[in-house]
């Protein structure tokens, strides 16, 4: 008989939850953001997730290490996009642009969107969830926003224009303005 988990419960508050209580919450093995003052809490991703949100990630970093164009953030690095209520949104992979590194380094959440978020999708990742996401980063002033998708092999582009565009498994991820001269073939990261 395996031994019983300790389940999730929420307790009632009288006032949202602020990104100050958030970086007090320990919710060991569980992946937290803070929506409108809503606490969001979700299992941790899978082994593919992992594997296909490192291959890019390492792909990104070697190519603003390289150029020196700012510094890239790995997963659960918490961004605060709006305020009263507070949101505070962890993308899978960020990258920051030099000139918008805040000096000093804050010792909480970033109190700015990073200029591209990645979003792996995991199996029980729900589309409306998703979207809304990428509406929140996009609100907030990030100017790229992929959502990878490793189970249709393909990536979701949104920009800050308002655009989108589907990159397919064979075809090139590009950077843009964002990344100047960054290219990953999409077959490089399954």
């Amino acid at each position: 008989m395996r031994p019983s988990r300790p389940y999730l419960t929420t307790m009632p508050r009288s006032a949202p939850l602020t990104a100050d209580e958030l970086l007090h919450v320990n919710l060991p093995d569980k992946r937290t953001e803070l929506v409108r003052g809503v606490l969001v809490v979700r299992e941790k991703a899978g082994f593919r997730h992992g594997a296909v949100t490192m291959r890019l990630a390492k792909g990104i970093a070697d190519h603003v290490d390289a150029r020196g164009l700012g510094l890239v953030l790995a997963a659960d690095t918490g961004f605060k996009l709006a305020t009263d209520p507070d949101t505070v949104r962890a993308p899978d992979i960020a990258f920051i642009r030099r000139d918008r590194l805040p000096d000093p380094e804050p010792l909480g959440y970033l109190d700015l969107a990073p200029d591209l978020a990645v979003e792996v999708l995991s199996p029980g990742d729900r589309p409306g969830e998703v979207l809304t996401k990428v509406g929140d980063w996009l609100d907030a002033g990030t100017r790229l926003v992929w959502v990878v998708d490793p189970a249709r092999r393909h990536v979701r582009v949104y920009r800050a224009d308002g655009s989108q565009s589907v990159v397919a498994e064979h075809d090139v991820l590009d950077g843009e303005d964002v990344l100047p001269g960054f290219a990953c073939r999409l077959s490089a990261i399954w």
